[in-house]
């Protein structure tokens, strides 16, 4: 023992050592460079690491490198969807916990580090020897033996159970009794004494299910499978499934309960091995479901495998937000679906772009006016079956804010006019305040503003300020022209003013040209001359009484010498 002892803390040493050394400040320290457990149960593999300078912006932990290729994280891996968990400080040390460990969980485990240093990317290599195993009762003469494929880690303390009672613990794996055919035996391990091996026995009836609970989507189809064993010197005559088991009475078989008719399928050779195909599942399915073997002289049912239906429902938290902040969505099921299924999101019924998970959780951060809209999830392989939709809803202040005006056009005194302020917001805007520029008092509130009787002294440019809770938006400002009743009543002076001008430059320039040309007073008669074709006389044309006055053309241009003549001379002198 104390050799045991001695070895078991010489193992413990190495494996708290298993350094990676690396190059230019780079190392990696894993706590263990091997490690074996028991399937279906949870594992941490841990390390601690340093690196030459800046920071680490990425540590995560994968399995497989391909040749020139940059490892994907176990993340993203869907095997492990559901069962990772990572902890420890980014900076020194990393912690990847696994939970319900299976067989094909075994692999190297190594760490990527990146820092945000040019070059700054390392690999801690090798890694961690993860070995998963089963418990299996192995028989030799009458000694048993709990065995495992690998050497499990923290020396197990074993159980060991004869015909379903627990009979001895124990940290040796052996246990030696009086093996009768008809008695079964199997193990487990101290701790997961849910993780019993199968039971083995030479003649006796065992029921021995693949599953011993099953959790199924509503409307999909799920298989319940067993194997079994019965005396030698029976001969099976009828096997059957059923749920319910009144004790005075004989279990019924579900292919004869009306519920399942077209609902159930038996499959299998009945002769070792039994499944029963549930299609179209209810909510109603859930229950337990039981094999019951009959032979030629004996009755038996197994233990009953937990069969769970669950519908799809999706969370939301919180289902109103202001923009900027973050909304989770939980695609939420009533138990844990095996194998694990992809999520599928949908926004207003449309698959949202990138989206699929394989996590039940789905963030959006830094939300937007545009994500509203109704969500719901959905299984992949069952699309056709979503979760009932829950809407978001997106709060923002206003936006897109502006004025109408009406009517439109000129705007004629003593008229009226409306001014209508519009605005885009979430809530609606609440709150609508209408300015004059250069007024530092508000004019008016209310989504409309209406100017009766307007005049030259409303003219100006108006804007107005929309609020709700999420914030306040001023719009561009709207010139508003306030016109005459009588808008040609300012031509006519002007016209007026020019024809005065006109007339008196006419004048002007007919005074001139009488002073130049030593014209008659004004006054005077003034008669139209014109030469009658068929004389030598002009015919003069009296303007008063629109008559012709014939005279001679010496009446006309009198003599220079008359007295006439030199009245005109002194005339043109003065």
């Amino acid at each position: 023992m104390a050799l045991r002892t001695a070895g078991s803390l010489l193992v413990v040493f190495l494996w708290s050592v298993a350094v990676v050394l690396g190059q230019d400040g780079w190392t990696v320290t894993y706590t263990k460079n091997s490690i074996c457990v028991l399937k279906g149960s949870s594992v941490e593999l841990s390390c601690m690491y340093t690196y030459p300078n800046g920071t680490v912006t990425t540590a995560f932990w994968f399995t497989e490198l391909g040749t020139g290729k940059e490892p994907d994280s176990l993340g993203q891996d869907p095997e492990y969807a559901g069962r990772l968990e990572y902890h420890g400080d980014k900076k020194k040390d990393s912690i990847l916990k696994i939970t319900d460990l299976r067989e094909s969980d075994s692999a190297e485990y190594k760490i990527r580090l990146i820092t945000d240093q040019a070059g700054g990317k390392y690999i801690g290599s090798p890694g961690v020897t993860l070995s998963v195993t089963g418990l299996q009762v192995k028989v030799t003469g009458k000694t048993l033996t709990c065995s495992t494929t690998c050497t499990l880690t923290d020396n197990p303390t074993y159980i060991w159970y004869k015909n379903g009672h627990k009979v001895k613990e124990d940290t040796s794996s052996l246990y030696s009794d009086y093996f009768s055919d008809a008695d079964s035996y199997s193990c487990a391990v101290k701790g997961h004494k849910d993780l019993h091996s199968l039971a083995v026995c030479r003649n006796c009836w065992i029921v021995t299910y693949t599953h011993q609970s099953i959790c199924a989507l509503k409307g999909s189809t799920v298989d319940i499978s067993c194997s079994y064993t019965y005396p030698s010197d029976h001969e099976i005559k009828n096997t059957f499934w059923f749920t319910k088991w009144e004790s005075d009475m004989d279990p019924e078989d579900l292919s004869s309960v009306p519920g399942y008719k077209g609902h159930i399928e038996y499959l299998g050779d009945m002769k070792s091995e039994g499944t029963l195909r549930l299609t179209d599942l209810r909510v109603s399915d859930s229950a337990g479901y039981r094999f019951r073997l009959i032979t030629s002289g004996e009755k038996f049912a197994g233990s009953p495998v937990s069969l769970t239906v669950t519908d799809v429902v999706l969370e939301m938290d919180p289902t109103s937000v202001s923009e900027s902040e973050s909304v989770t969505l939980t695609c939420r099921t009533k138990c844990t679906l095996d194998p694990i299924k992809a999520f599928i999101w949908y926004k207003n019924g449309q698959p949202i772009p990138n989206s699929k998970t394989y996590s039940p959780v789905y963030s959006q951060f830094s939300v937007r006016s545009e994500d509203t809209g109704r969500y719901s999830c959905a299984v992949e392989g069952h699309e056709d079956l979503p979760s009932p939709e829950e809407t978001l809803t997106v709060r923002y202040g206003p936006r897109n804010t502006s004025v109408s005006v009406s009517p439109s056009g000129e705007i004629v005194e003593g008229s009226s006019v409306t001014l209508t302020c519009s605005s885009d917001a979430n809530p609606p805007v609440d709150k609508y305040t209408w300015y004059k520029k250069n007024v530092a008092s508000p004019k008016a509130s209310g989504q409309s503003y209406s100017i009766t009787n307007i005049s030259s002294e409303d003219r100006g440019e108006y804007y107005c300020e929309a609020s709700n809770v999420e914030g306040t938006k001023t719009s561009i400002s709207v010139h508003i022209n306030v016109m005459s009743v009588f808008p040609w009543v300012p031509l006519v002076g002007v016209v007026g003013a020019v024809l005065t001008v006109g007339a008196l430059l006419v004048t002007i320039y007919y005074y001139m040209k009488r002073r130049s040309t030593g014209g008659s007073d004004a006054t005077t008669d003034t008669q139209s001359v014109h030469q009658d074709p068929n004389s030598d006389t002009y015919t003069g044309l009296n303007m008063k009484t629109w008559s012709p006055d014939y005279d001679t053309l010496e009446s006309v241009h009198p003599d220079p010498n008359s007295d006439m003549c030199t009245s005109l001379k002194k005339n043109t002198r003065m």
